[in-house]
């Protein structure tokens, strides 16, 4: 048995890999070259990669809240800050709901437990086409009460550099969040003339990125995107967020030994941290409802 479960793989004229643990990416490949700094199939995800995070994205101070009233404590897995992280999903097993060359839907449901006494019918549907990747997130309220939902992904980009360093990024957010020494945000402020200043194309160097973006420029379309180039040889990708993700994180790992600038995170969230105690980006999904949001990659 594989630490990650069972290994789906999809294929058009590029693969991807999901796998049963979490309903995560693995891997995403284009013309054999990866696209994601994932980890191999031998491997336990380390990392967040390519994790999905439901029932919430990134922290929650001391794992605790107030919803209607009722305060709720989850366990507090990220002992070292004291916080909640990245929601309830990521090392349960979900399941293939459909399954076609190019397409696979990944199915969960998340039934009630301590701290979250909530249900939620999940799915997650990976797409392959002409235009690259698209992950689209689907949460229905299975339950009789309205419950708090928000959703994220944690990609890892590479474009195959030893370093993010040298590579052209562009980033679509005005506004960055400040944060205490626990991830938590306590203020916000304007990119411009700033470190965080990423709307117009410039080089990562050596700044270190571990914040949350938000007011995102969107193209007529309605999409951000957050493009990355290597200028040496020419490649790039596009990672976009559909109306639904109102924040991105950037994270250029310094801390972990196993990135250490080698990928550069780009996490959309539908929610800032906190979001359960601060209620900023809080989707409150009533009994019956649901919710659905699109992300993906592009390629070149």
């Amino acid at each position: 048995m594989l630490p990650s479960g069972e290994q789906i793989d999809i294929a058009a004229d590029q693969r991807a890999g999901i796998v049963e643990v979490g309903g995560g990416l693995r891997f995403y490949e284009v013309g054999g070259r990866a696209v994601l700094d994932g980890y191999a199939s031998e491997a336990m995800c380390a990392s967040g990669r390519g994790q999905v995070l439901i029932p919430w994205p990134n922290r929650l101070q001391d794992g605790s809240y107030k919803f209607d009233g009722r305060r709720h404590q989850l366990p507090v897995n990220e002992v070292d800050k004291r916080d909640a992280i990245h929601g309830l999903v990521r090392w349960s097993p979900w399941k293939v709901g459909a399954r076609e060359r190019h397409r696979v839907v990944m199915e969960h449901v998340l039934h009630p437990q301590p701290g979250y006494p909530f249900t939620l019918a999940l799915e997650i549907e990976y797409v392959l086409g002409p235009g690259g990747l698209s992950v689209t997130t689907s949460a229905t309220n299975a339950g009789k009460d309205p419950c708090p939902f928000g959703c994220g992904a944690h990609p890892y980009l590479t474009l195959g550099t030893a370093s993010v360093d040298s590579l052209v990024l562009r980033a679509p957010g005005r506004t960055v969040l400040q944060e205490d020494e626990r991830g938590i945000p306590r203020g916000r402020s304007a990119v411009a003339g700033t470190d965080y200043e990423f709307q117009r194309p410039r080089p990562i160097g050596p700044t270190q990125l571990d914040d949350c973006f938000t007011d995102l420029e969107r193209d007529e379309d309605g999409v951000a995107r957050v493009r990355l180039q290597d200028p040496e040889s020419g490649n790039g990708l596009t990672l976009w967020v559909d109306e639904a993700y109102g924040y991105l994180m950037l994270f250029t790992g310094d801390p972990l030994p196993d990135v250490a600038r080698r990928s550069l995170a780009v996490e959309p969230m539908t929610c800032p941290p906190n979001a359960f105690r601060s209620g900023e980006g809080l989707i409150r999904l009533a009994p019956r409802e649901s919710f659905s949001s699109t992300w993906g990659i592009s390629p070149g």
